[in-house]
């Protein structure tokens, strides 16, 4: 790390935001009382709040749904708070609210509640993402925290570890080799486009086990060394950056669906091995961008 950035006190002020967001998000899950669409087209709803009918009858089909609570918004509110007041030279960059700019290189990515529609359905596998990004864009820690079941997961330079129950422990990927062995993952293979859905539905069709529904919490078992690879798309900077040294610092590796340097977003994979990420780029390759 650069003179004036300490990787303890990055690390220990992530974890303090952890903290201060699930005060923040802790009243509201499986408690919520309204969950907002951010995707909403106000254009296709009258002002009497009913569909506009069609000339025809046809199957309902719905608007698109992208949620949003107000755990989101207050996490995210309480995280820019501690920021500007320990960090004012430090951009942020999150998903509820404008960019912060910075003014020495270093911003932070965060991602308040990683998986809002587990939240709204009350699952214990959404996350908030926390990351450190240089001024080269690359990761530097990152913190995957699930304070329902009490898991977080730290990454940085060289290490990975788990802290549960006050305790911090270190943490490593699986020594699975072989895609027809592995336990794999992502989100949702419906929000693919068809060529995507075509390499995964060969990764699905190879792999032991496949698992859908865990957003970024997958992530953290790649590192924990229970999930061996999980591929997705469409993603954000703030959806990305915290996995990269979680999963790097516990041995793993992350690419791009070409097998590149991945950039803050896109197409991810992130693999126990190099032998299941050989495998499975065969088959990503086809559909990379």
């Amino acid at each position: 790390m650069p003179d004036g950035i300490s990787l303890e006190d990055e690390l220990a002020l992530a974890g303090r935001l952890a903290d201060a967001a699930w005060t923040a998000i802790r009243p509201h899950f499986r408690a919520l009382t309204n969950v907002d669409n951010k995707a909403q087209d106000t254009s296709l709803i009258p002002s009497n709040g009913r569909p506009k009918p069609t000339s025809t009858p046809s199957v309902p089909t719905r608007t698109p749904f992208d949620p949003v609570t107000e755990g989101d918004r207050a996490a995210e509110r309480v995280i820019r708070d501690i920021l500007t007041s320990e960090r004012p030279h430090h951009g942020v960059t999150g998903e509820e609210f404008p960019e912060t700019p910075s003014q020495s290189g270093y911003r932070w990515l965060i991602d308040p509640i990683d998986g809002t529609r587990a939240f709204v359905a009350g699952l214990p596998v959404w996350t908030t993402l926390i990351s450190l990004v240089d001024p080269d864009d690359v990761p530097v820690i990152g913190i995957i925290d699930q304070p329902v079941l009490g898991e977080r997961y730290l990454g940085w330079p060289g290490g990975a570890a788990m802290e549960k129950g006050g305790e911090r422990t270190p943490i490593h990927v699986s020594g699975c080799q072989d895609l027809r062995e592995a336990t794999i993952a992502t989100t949702d293979p419906f929000i693919f486009n068809p060529a995507e859905q075509g390499a995964w539905t060969h990764l699905r069709a190879t792999a032991r086990i496949t698992r859908y529904g865990l957003d970024a919490y997958a992530y953290a078992r790649v590192a924990g060394g229970t999930v061996d690879l999980v591929a997705e798309s469409g993603l954000k900077p703030w959806d990305v950056a915290a996995l990269f040294p979680v999963v790097r610092g516990a041995g793993g590796l992350v690419t791009d669906w070409r097998g590149n340097t991945p950039k803050l977003g896109g197409q991810i994979v992130c693999a126990s091995s190099e032998g299941v990420m050989e495998q499975a780029l065969l088959a990503l390759r086809r559909s990379a961008t």
